[in-house]
């Protein structure tokens, strides 16, 4: 018998679980006093790391010991009540635990029959947030559409992307390929670069990415220069097969007007209408923030991301589609090794017809425990925090004559710039990055450069925002 290896006894696993939870609970304990942006240079973290993995096996306690010499250093602390750069890859203790039972069961839910509950939990938990969103209910699993867990918000594009193809095509493009058809795909100057990569990937190429476009004040599509948009395409020969609908762009927070665009694609057969509202999506489990996805109803496809500002742990990226048929006619395959009686039934949904990955986890754990522990009432509040500290990082802003309010606050994000220009509005933002009191992020608008600042975190309070806009106002000085 060869040698096996040593596997933690039962006990030692205990003992090191707690002492993992209790790592994460002192860490984040310590996240005030840390810089948010990690301050290493290129390098540094690989030097403290041996050229070769070890022979012989370390006890789990030098790994979580080696957290603090060699990883926390070189971590930006996303975590952090003053990360404020980029949109939240938000967490929770619930999320985390749900996780944590996902990796624990280890089921690998590719089709209904390798874990039927991997499959049935995550169709109800969609359904149950689509309901919370107040989207349609051609999008429950219970209808003509449904809905499924992806990784990231770029895949979901991806996705409707392929799905939009093959609707349009018949099938052709699944069995031949792209053909000699000039496909084009649609979105505004302010469309997440997935979009672009979504094209690529797909075999149409950047080039067949149009952009449309925008308002200057409101940074949103026109939407006559989409209608005119098409209208050449298709005199050019060309053949329009997505719109993406931005609502709550990454720059500027801009939101495309939904039901307008929709009303622009039904002159054009089979054209696809995608709504990516990656992160602003979830703040309709607020009634009254459900503004910028009227129309949603009338869509082909919708993504939305809890792991952003909705208190779930990376990754979990919530789509839906009106029509399920045609994702899984662009997706489906089956090879004699997936074959098994379920399948065969058509009794069930096997979700490895829903995405381009087979393998898939079992996030729906972590959404669920969310949901559960937190309940509408508790992510509602949340939202609201969130929409409440950035209308007091606008109040500031108002309050100082040297900044300005760059575009109008979109729930929880604000971008603003010194009057003074580009150089002093980055140089401040760089002085607060640098000191490591909060992170920030910029972005260009109609030319300018303009700071974000992107609330949503569990833990920024009142505190941080203000602790975050003397650091500014202090930098502006210099």
């Amino acid at each position: 018998m060869p040698d096996q290896p040593g596997h933690m006894s039962p006990e030692e696993f205990r003992r090191q679980g707690h002492a993992a939870i209790d790592w994460i609970a002192d860490y984040w304990a310590s996240l005030d006093d840390l810089p948010v942006r990690s301050q290493v240079a290129p390098g540094d973290v690989r030097a403290l790391l041996p050229a070769s993995a070890p022979e012989q096996g370390e006890p789990f306690d030098a790994v979580l010991a080696d957290l603090d010499r060699v990883v926390v250093p070189g971590l930006t602390h996303w975590q952090h009540p003053r990360f404020l750069a980029y949109f939240p890859a938000n967490s929770s203790p619930a999320a985390i635990l749900g996780d944590l039972l996902s990796s624990g069961i280890g089921a690998q839910g590719m089709i209904w029959a390798t874990s039927p509950a991997v499959t049935e939990v995550e169709q109800v938990v969609l359904d149950w947030f689509g309901e919370a969103l107040g989207l349609p209910a051609a999008f429950r699993n219970d209808g003509p559409g449904g809905g499924v867990i992806q990784d990231t918000a770029s895949t979901a594009t991806l996705t409707a992307l392929l799905a939009a193809l093959h609707r349009a095509s018949g099938g052709d493009v699944r069995r031949h390929g792209t053909g000699l058809e000039r496909w084009t795909v649609h979105g505004s100057t302010q469309a997440h670069s997935s979009l672009v990569k979504a094209a690529m990937m797909a075999g149409l190429g950047e080039e067949s990415v149009r952009t449309v476009r925008v308002d200057p004040v409101t940074q949103a599509m026109d939407v006559d220069a989409l209608r005119d948009a098409l209208a050449a395409d298709v005199a050019e020969g060309r053949r329009p097969v997505m719109v993406h609908v931005a609502s709550g762009s990454t720059s500027t927070g801009a939101t495309d007007d939904v039901a307008a665009v929709v009303e622009v694609a039904r002159g054009h057969d089979d054209l696809w209408v995608h709504v990516d509202a990656a992160w602003a999506g979830v703040a309709a489990v607020c009634p009254e923030l459900r503004d910028h996805l009227r129309g949603v109803e009338d869509v082909d496809s919708f993504v939305t991301n809890p792991h952003k500002w909705l208190l779930t742990t990376f990754d979990c990226s919530t789509f839906w589609v009106r029509d399920r048929a045609a994702l899984t006619g662009a997706l489906s395959i089956l090879p004699e090794y997936l074959r098994n009686a379920a399948t065969e039934s058509g009794a069930v949904v096997d979700y490895r017809d829903w995405h381009p990955q087979l393998g898939r986890r079992f996030r729906a754990l972590k959404l669920w425990a969310v949901l559960r522990t937190y309940g509408l009432e508790g992510l509602r509040a949340h939202v609201r925090s969130g929409v409440e500290l950035a209308r007091r990082v606008a109040d500031h802003v108002a309050a100082d004559d040297r900044f300005e309010m760059v575009t109008e606050p979109s729930l929880s994000l604000v971008v603003f710039r010194l009057r003074a220009g580009d150089e002093q509005t980055l140089a401040a933002m760089e002085a607060v990055n640098a000191s490591g009191e909060a992170y920030l992020s910029h972005t260009v608008v109609e030319g300018r450069a303009a700071i974000r600042i992107a609330v949503g975190s569990w833990r920024t309070t009142e505190a941080d925002v203000d602790r975050t806009w003397r650091a500014l106002q202090a930098a502006a000085a210099r």
